[in-house]
């Protein structure tokens, strides 16, 4: 990995004011047409494009509720029991997270409502990834989402990978669909023949999944865009090398693009880190993933203290913020910017990205700035309620009348006044 020293060196790389393009802009014109033709032809082009893109050839999209219940048989009891485990505790983590909010929220003034339905995509394929389904479905369920659908990308066979699907009969989603891609995307926002329309659209994706999403906002919600995976780890002398290389490599696993950053107030730390991470990646299945990762956007930068390493870690805005610090708490309330921060050397990033309990869809791409991870507000609605009486009429009218007469809106002003008569 490519060590820099010095603030501001780190700074003018870490400051994302020329940012990556993510997002394909180029591929837009593909995936429009592809929304275009489902909004068109409904089922027919859904089939279409899962044979052309998957090579599976359905004659139906909705997986049987029978091959539900067989997966259970496909799949190792001990990842079934995993797979309840990281329920339980994702469950838990929503439902205490939910009572507070319902505690605080005005019942005279405010009325809290689930969304109806709620479509949630779960990358597929080759490589399946239950932990989503859980991370996505689950919070849904919680809110009080009366119906959630999943759709999923299936093999060449046209089967869905069965821990994906008791992944999904775990967390208690109605209704399975074999069908990935921006297409997938385009059926959940304007429904076909078989997937109804949902209100709103969660979960990570490939690049056309992404802007599929975003060409569909507004006719239906989504939770974000979501870009390549980051982590920027806050590390001084005490940290553990092998550690810090390990977390460094299991962010760079995911994808060529994935962003791997290590931000120490230790030179000796940054060039045991760079040793263990070329150890630790010989061995790795999926090393040349991880290696140009690290090679194309990883970064060790030597900063001359703690308090530089929280200003560039608040200006990158990462996905994953790791404190591998002396007194790690202690920083925590100087931390602005992250989707989740990780404190202290046992609570590495791959242990909440299964089981912790709070959803591993974060935001990414600096829009940590703004954004939030996935939780029961992303399900709810609220109403607001107005029952004004006698005697908030009379002390409101008047400044209400006013200011609707200065907007040149007579009829706002005697539609109150009126009430005065």
């Amino acid at each position: 990995m490519k060590i820099i020293e010095g603030f501001k060196s780190a700074k003018a790389i870490l400051s994302r004011e020329a940012p990556r393009e993510v997002f394909g802009g180029d591929r837009e014109p593909a995936v429009r047409q592809i929304i275009d033709e489902v909004r068109r032809r409904g089922d027919a082009a859904l089939l279409s494009y899962t044979k052309k893109f998957d090579g599976a050839e359905l004659t139906s999209l909705e997986v049987d509720k029978k091959q539900i219940t067989s997966a259970y048989r496909e799949v190792e009891k001990e990842l079934i029991s995993a797979l309840k485990l990281a329920a339980r505790r994702i469950r838990s983590f929503h439902l205490k997270q939910k009572q507070r909010i319902w505690r605080i929220a005005s019942p005279g003034s405010t009325q809290i409502r689930p969304l109806e339905r709620v479509g949630v995509y779960a990358p597929g394929g080759i490589v399946s990834y239950p932990s989503t389904v859980l991370m996505t479905a689950i919070p849904a369920r919680v809110a009080g989402v009366k119906e959630v659908i999943l759709v999923t990308p299936p093999k060449a066979s046209g089967a869905i990978p069965p821990p994906t699907l008791v992944a999904a009969d775990i967390a208690g989603v109605d209704r399975v669909f074999s069908v990935g891609g921006a297409q997938a995307i385009a059926a959940l926002a304007f429904g076909t023949e078989s997937i109804p329309r949902v209100d709103k659209i969660c979960g990570p994706g490939n690049i056309f999944v992404v802007l599929a999403k975003k060409l569909v906002y507004g006719a239906v919600d989504i939770d974000g865009l979501a870009g390549p995976s980051e982590v920027l780890i806050i590390a001084d002398e005490t940290a553990n090398p092998g550690y810090c290389a390990a977390d460094l490599i299991a962010q760079a696993e995911h994808d060529p693009l994935a962003s791997a950053i290590l931000i120490t107030t230790s030179k000796k730390l940054a060039n045991g880190v760079n040793q263990e991470v070329e150890r630790q990646l010989k061995d790795l299945g999926r090393q040349a993933i991880a290696a140009e990762s690290l090679q194309r956007q990883g970064l060790i930068a030597v900063v001359a203290n703690i308090d530089e390493a929280i200003e560039l870690a608040n200006l990158y805005a990462p996905e994953h913020l790791y404190l591998m610090v002396r007194g790690a708490e202690g920083y925590v309330e100087r931390i602005a910017n992250a989707g989740c921060i990780s404190i202290g050397e046992n609570s590495t990033v791959a242990l909440s990205d299964y089981v912790f309990g709070p959803s591993h869809v974060l935001p990414t791409g600096a829009t940590a700035r703004f954004g939030s991870p996935l939780n029961i507000l992303d399900f709810i609605k609220l109403i607001n309620l107005v029952n004004v009486d006698e005697a908030s009429l009379l002390k409101l009218a008047k400044a209400a009348a006013t200011m609707a007469r200065a907007e040149g809106l007579e009829a706002h002003a005697r539609a109150i006044e009126k009430r005065l008569k």
